[in-house]
């Protein structure tokens, strides 16, 4: 912790809370300590219920995705209040964990908008990788009634989950560009010189390009 303590930068501090996240650790730096501390699972356990999010990061670098049960990450996302802490604990030990397929449906369902989120992020994942059960049509019926209004996190992981139905699967891809086009979600969203537009049909217009299809399948 004081290792940790002596890495904050004010200057880092202020960049991340302008994201949401209250901590003021460069990560590179972060994960250089992670990489000497190697795999700590005990160590990880302790950091974590320090309740500070640069040693939760680092926990989420050294734990083993697979020693926590199933009710311990549900407990340890709901814990998770910054979007950093959130997406790494996602993406990094839900997705690796026997649990995700479980802690999957049952996020998606949750009435708080950033449990939801990380339903959602699974979602994306499993369009992406594991398609076959998943009901692509009955995501898009979802994300059409539902995005437009939805909180700004779970926003975001639906109109990912639309851009990944649309560029992986060109039988879905014209209505999930026509829903994207309709709802107008994140249309405006500032893009810096070289980056994809987070804006859907932009997003899967140009993946699929990059991939040598076409947006229209």
């Amino acid at each position: 912790m004081a290792e940790l303590a002596g890495l904050a930068d004010p200057r880092t501090r202020e960049v991340n809370a302008k994201h949401g996240d209250d901590h003021g650790v460069n990560l590179g730096k972060l994960r250089a300590l992670a990489k000497r501390l190697k795999t700590q699972q005990e160590l990880a356990c302790e950091l974590w219920g320090t309740g500070d999010s640069a040693a939760r990061l680092l926990a989420l670098l050294i734990c083993r995705p697979k020693a926590f049960g199933r009710d311990e990450l549900d407990g340890m996302l709901r814990e998770a209040r910054t979007p950093k802490v959130h997406d790494w604990l996602v993406n990094y030990v839900v997705k690796k964990s026997p649990h995700a397929e479980e802690l999957r449906v049952a996020w998606s369902a949750d009435p708080d908008p950033v449990v939801a989120s990380a339903g959602w992020a699974l979602t994306t994942e499993r369009v992406a990788k594991k398609p076959a059960g998943l009901d692509l049509a009955g995501l898009l019926d979802t994300i059409e009634a539902e995005m437009r209004d939805a909180p700004d996190r779970l926003q975001w992981a639906m109109n990912h989950c639309l851009a990944q139905i649309g560029i992986g699967h060109a039988e879905h891809r014209a209505r999930a560009i026509d829903i994207g086009e309709r709802l107008g979600v994140l249309k405006d969203y500032p893009t810096s010189p070289g980056c994809t537009s987070p804006f859907a049909p932009v997003w899967i217009s140009e993946m699929v390009r990059r991939q040598g299809g076409t947006a229209a399948g």
